[in-house]
Protein backbone atom coordinates (compact mmCIF):
# COMPACT_ATOMS: atom_id res chain seq x y z
CA UNK A 1 0.00 0.00 0.00
CA UNK A 2 0.87 3.53 -0.74
CA UNK A 3 0.37 6.35 1.04
CA UNK A 4 0.92 10.52 0.81
CA UNK A 5 1.57 12.36 3.02
CA UNK A 6 1.11 16.28 2.76
CA UNK A 7 2.46 18.95 4.93
CA UNK A 8 0.38 22.23 4.37
CA UNK A 9 2.39 24.83 6.92
CA UNK A 10 3.92 27.49 5.16
CA UNK A 11 6.73 27.16 8.06
CA UNK A 12 9.32 24.56 8.63
CA UNK A 13 9.72 23.29 10.96
CA UNK A 14 5.97 23.01 11.96
CA UNK A 15 3.65 20.99 14.72
CA UNK A 16 1.80 20.07 12.11
CA UNK A 17 4.46 18.84 10.06
CA UNK A 18 5.55 16.99 13.55
CA UNK A 19 2.19 15.30 12.98
CA UNK A 20 2.89 13.69 9.91
CA UNK A 21 6.52 12.70 10.82
CA UNK A 22 5.66 10.72 13.81
CA UNK A 23 2.75 8.78 11.30
CA UNK A 24 5.64 8.21 8.85
CA UNK A 25 7.15 6.63 11.44
CA UNK A 26 4.13 4.24 12.06
CA UNK A 27 2.62 3.54 9.11
CA UNK A 28 6.50 2.01 7.96
CA UNK A 29 6.97 0.23 10.80
CA UNK A 30 3.39 -1.70 9.49
CA UNK A 31 4.92 -2.01 6.11
CA UNK A 32 3.27 0.67 4.80
CA UNK A 33 5.26 2.71 1.77
CA UNK A 34 4.72 6.18 2.67
CA UNK A 35 5.57 9.18 0.33
CA UNK A 36 6.05 12.65 1.74
CA UNK A 37 5.09 15.84 0.65
CA UNK A 38 5.11 19.45 1.71
CA UNK A 39 4.15 22.73 0.23
CA UNK A 40 8.37 23.38 -0.20
CA UNK A 41 8.28 20.65 -3.02
CA UNK A 42 6.64 23.53 -5.17
CA UNK A 43 7.66 26.91 -6.70
CA UNK A 44 5.71 29.53 -4.79
CA UNK A 45 5.26 31.03 -8.52
CA UNK A 46 3.95 27.69 -9.48
CA UNK A 47 0.66 27.74 -6.50
CA UNK A 48 0.67 31.41 -7.33
CA UNK A 49 -0.32 31.58 -10.77
CA UNK A 50 -1.65 28.28 -10.76
CA UNK A 51 0.75 26.58 -13.09
CA UNK A 52 -1.26 23.55 -14.10
CA UNK A 53 1.83 22.17 -15.93
CA UNK A 54 4.27 22.63 -12.85
CA UNK A 55 6.80 19.61 -13.07
CA UNK A 56 5.93 19.40 -9.16
CA UNK A 57 2.73 19.44 -9.81
CA UNK A 58 2.68 16.53 -12.41
CA UNK A 59 4.39 14.28 -10.22
CA UNK A 60 2.58 15.05 -7.09
CA UNK A 61 -0.57 14.08 -9.41
CA UNK A 62 0.78 10.82 -10.65
CA UNK A 63 2.16 9.95 -7.45
CA UNK A 64 -1.15 10.55 -6.09
CA UNK A 65 -3.23 8.21 -8.70
CA UNK A 66 -1.04 5.43 -7.56
CA UNK A 67 -1.86 6.03 -3.81
CA UNK A 68 -4.32 4.00 -1.82
CA UNK A 69 -4.54 7.19 0.93
CA UNK A 70 -3.46 10.62 1.76
CA UNK A 71 -2.74 12.34 5.21
CA UNK A 72 -3.26 15.70 5.05
CA UNK A 73 -2.10 18.13 7.82
CA UNK A 74 -2.35 21.80 8.21
CA UNK A 75 -2.07 24.57 11.06
CA UNK A 76 -5.51 26.43 11.70
CA UNK A 77 -4.73 30.05 10.80
CA UNK A 78 -8.38 32.77 11.58
CA UNK A 79 -10.48 29.16 11.40
CA UNK A 80 -9.27 27.99 8.57
CA UNK A 81 -6.58 25.84 7.10
CA UNK A 82 -3.65 27.17 5.49
CA UNK A 83 -4.33 29.19 2.52
CA UNK A 84 -1.09 27.89 0.58
CA UNK A 85 -2.39 24.53 1.13
CA UNK A 86 -5.48 25.48 -0.11
CA UNK A 87 -4.31 26.82 -3.37
CA UNK A 88 -2.44 23.68 -3.82
CA UNK A 89 -5.51 21.68 -3.41
CA UNK A 90 -7.43 23.78 -6.11
CA UNK A 91 -4.43 22.32 -8.60
CA UNK A 92 -5.34 19.20 -8.19
CA UNK A 93 -7.87 17.18 -10.91
CA UNK A 94 -11.53 17.34 -9.60
CA UNK A 95 -11.01 13.79 -9.14
CA UNK A 96 -7.89 13.61 -7.38
CA UNK A 97 -9.16 11.89 -4.03
CA UNK A 98 -11.41 9.36 -5.38
CA UNK A 99 -10.49 5.63 -4.20
CA UNK A 100 -8.58 7.25 -1.66
CA UNK A 101 -8.88 7.28 2.12
CA UNK A 102 -8.12 10.43 3.74
CA UNK A 103 -6.71 11.20 6.98
CA UNK A 104 -7.13 15.34 8.01
CA UNK A 105 -5.27 16.55 10.64
CA UNK A 106 -4.82 19.90 11.83
CA UNK A 107 -3.19 21.93 14.88
CA UNK A 108 -3.75 25.49 16.33
CA UNK A 109 -3.47 27.57 19.81
CA UNK A 110 -6.54 26.39 20.99
CA UNK A 111 -9.39 23.91 20.85
CA UNK A 112 -11.99 26.23 19.45
CA UNK A 113 -10.14 25.68 16.25
CA UNK A 114 -10.93 22.30 15.68
CA UNK A 115 -13.96 22.62 14.05
CA UNK A 116 -12.00 23.72 10.74
CA UNK A 117 -11.23 20.28 10.15
CA UNK A 118 -15.03 19.65 9.47
CA UNK A 119 -16.00 22.77 8.35
CA UNK A 120 -13.65 24.20 6.31
CA UNK A 121 -11.05 21.44 5.09
CA UNK A 122 -13.40 18.32 4.88
CA UNK A 123 -15.66 20.06 2.62
CA UNK A 124 -12.88 20.92 0.15
CA UNK A 125 -11.63 17.14 0.21
CA UNK A 126 -14.86 15.88 -0.36
CA UNK A 127 -15.15 18.22 -3.88
CA UNK A 128 -11.86 16.23 -4.03
CA UNK A 129 -14.06 12.82 -4.11
CA UNK A 130 -12.17 11.41 -1.53
CA UNK A 131 -14.08 7.95 -1.34
CA UNK A 132 -13.73 7.78 2.96
CA UNK A 133 -12.68 11.27 5.02
CA UNK A 134 -11.59 9.47 8.46
CA UNK A 135 -12.27 11.35 11.37
CA UNK A 136 -9.44 14.25 12.18
CA UNK A 137 -7.31 14.43 14.49
CA UNK A 138 -6.38 18.16 16.30
CA UNK A 139 -3.83 18.65 18.20
CA UNK A 140 -3.41 22.51 20.65
CA UNK A 141 -0.10 23.79 20.05
CA UNK A 142 0.75 22.70 23.51
CA UNK A 143 0.59 19.19 23.16
CA UNK A 144 3.65 19.03 20.51
CA UNK A 145 6.80 19.84 21.88
CA UNK A 146 10.23 19.51 20.50
CA UNK A 147 8.95 19.82 17.03
CA UNK A 148 11.88 21.08 15.83
CA UNK A 149 13.67 18.22 16.43
CA UNK A 150 12.85 15.01 17.80
CA UNK A 151 8.83 15.53 18.13
CA UNK A 152 7.71 15.07 21.56
CA UNK A 153 3.45 14.32 21.88
CA UNK A 154 1.53 14.96 24.90
CA UNK A 155 0.20 11.37 25.86
CA UNK A 156 -3.29 11.76 25.26
CA UNK A 157 -2.42 13.14 21.49
CA UNK A 158 0.20 10.20 21.41
CA UNK A 159 -2.62 8.01 21.89
CA UNK A 160 -5.57 9.94 19.48
CA UNK A 161 -2.99 9.92 16.92
CA UNK A 162 -2.18 6.24 17.53
CA UNK A 163 -5.54 5.07 17.22
CA UNK A 164 -6.32 7.28 14.22
CA UNK A 165 -3.39 5.52 12.38
CA UNK A 166 -4.54 2.08 13.29
CA UNK A 167 -8.05 3.17 11.55
CA UNK A 168 -6.47 4.33 9.04
CA UNK A 169 -4.38 1.52 8.29
CA UNK A 170 -7.76 -0.87 8.64
CA UNK A 171 -9.59 1.91 5.96
CA UNK A 172 -6.78 1.42 3.51
CA UNK A 173 -6.90 -2.47 3.53
CA UNK A 174 -10.48 -2.34 3.42
CA UNK A 175 -10.09 -0.06 0.50
CA UNK A 176 -7.67 -2.38 -1.08
CA UNK A 177 -10.08 -5.23 -1.12
CA UNK A 178 -12.92 -3.26 -2.55
CA UNK A 179 -10.44 -2.40 -5.07
CA UNK A 180 -9.20 -5.93 -6.10
CA UNK A 181 -12.80 -6.89 -5.89
CA UNK A 182 -14.04 -4.57 -8.44
CA UNK A 183 -11.12 -5.09 -10.62
CA UNK A 184 -11.78 -8.73 -10.53
CA UNK A 185 -15.50 -8.54 -10.77
CA UNK A 186 -14.70 -5.98 -14.28
CA UNK A 187 -12.20 -8.18 -15.60
CA UNK A 188 -15.49 -11.39 -15.86
CA UNK A 189 -17.76 -8.97 -17.53
CA UNK A 190 -17.86 -9.81 -21.23
CA UNK A 191 -17.54 -6.80 -23.40
CA UNK A 192 -19.42 -6.13 -26.04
Amino acid sequence: MNVITLAGSPRFPSRSTALLTLAQRWLERQGINVIPWNLFNFSPEDLLYARFDSPALKVFNEQLAEADGIIISTPVYKASFAGALKTLLDLLPERAFEHKVVLPVATGGTIGHMLALDYALKPVLNALKAQEILHGIFAEDSQITHYDRDPLLSPILETRLTESLGTFARALERQAQFNAAETSQRATIPSN
